[in-house]
């Protein structure tokens, strides 16, 4: 297979639309739907089921689909850090979730800016659950991520800490004034559902509490009384004063991981991980 059938695919199972396939990749139809064919004719199997409205992905498309994405990701990583090999410029991109791990990653900055010959670190502030997107493409060469919540296959890491959670609540809720909270203490709250990340496919569990897309939404909800929130104890120092801090006794505890691509051999890399087991 070529990667630029693979792009061809990916854009039709996406848009389940040759036209508007074609119009996205800059193409005409007739090319794109003999590409089509011929990708399935190569492989032996039906990728998609084609009728007047359009197509479907069949079960062998949507295997092809989730291999496809992954190679093209691949090689695009390739390119970019091949291209930075190549530059004389000692530079590393660590991507890490935006309000998250503050007080870690300026301690892991410093550190490795006083080691010799240390690399310029750029900081990639990112959404949840960017960072493993941003590693497996080569936009960043490591990433500050959380066990369990993070998918981290694929990747070695270097364990850096481990902490309990808290519920973050209005600092007006009767259960501001505890001094602890269990998960059933703030599930069993109506008027204050517990708020909803989104999952590894984007995707978000069922439920009454809102869909949370970025941390502003989140301290403002929160602080409209709106909704509760389960974060690790280190993501406090971005709280406002109406927003009030519970230890969770009964949470899983989150340990965050310095990550990068299994495949690595980058000097830069493995100098940063020595100093952050060091810490």
């Amino acid at each position: 297979m070529e990667t630029r059938e693979l792009r061809y695919f990916v854009t039709v199972a996406e848009e389940l639309h040759f036209s508007r396939a074609a119009k996205r990749l800059g193409m005409a139809q007739p090319p794109l739907s003999r590409a089509i064919r011929q990708l399935e004719r190569r492989l032996g199997v039906t990728l998609l089921e084609r009728n007047r409205s359009g197509v479907m992905l069949t079960g062998a498309g949507h295997v092809l689909l989730g291999e496809a994405r992954g190679i093209l990701d691949a090689a695009a990583a390739a390119t970019r850090r091949t291209r930075r090999a190549a530059s004389s410029t000692n530079r590393l991109t660590l991507a890490t979730k935006a309000g998250a791990n503050h007080e870690l990653l300026r301690k892991l900055l410093d550190a490795h800016a006083a080691e010799p010959g240390a690399a310029e670190i750029e900081v990639l502030l990112c959404g949840m659950g960017d960072q493993a997107r941003m590693l497996r493409d080569g936009r960043a060469d490591v990433a500050l991520m959380q066990r369990p919540f993070d998918a981290l296959a694929g990747f070695d890491t270097e364990d850096l800490h481990t902490e309990q959670q808290v519920a973050v609540l209005p600092a007006v809720h009767p259960l501001a004034a505890r001094t602890s909270l269990t998960m059933a203490d703030i599930s069993d709250v109506p008027d204050l559902p517990v708020a909803r990340w989104p999952r590894q496919d984007g995707t978000y569990e069922p439920g009454p509490g809102p869909e949370i897309h970025d941390q502003s939404q989140l301290a403002q909800l929160i602080a409209l009384g709106h909704t509760v929130a389960v974060i690790c104890a280190s993501s406090r120092a971005w709280l406002w004063s109406a927003h009030a801090a519970i230890p969770l006794t009964d949470a899983p505890h989150v340990t965050t991981v310095l990550a990068w691509p299994s495949q690595s051999r980058s000097q830069a890399v493995a100098s940063l991980v020595r100093t952050a087991s060091q810490l």
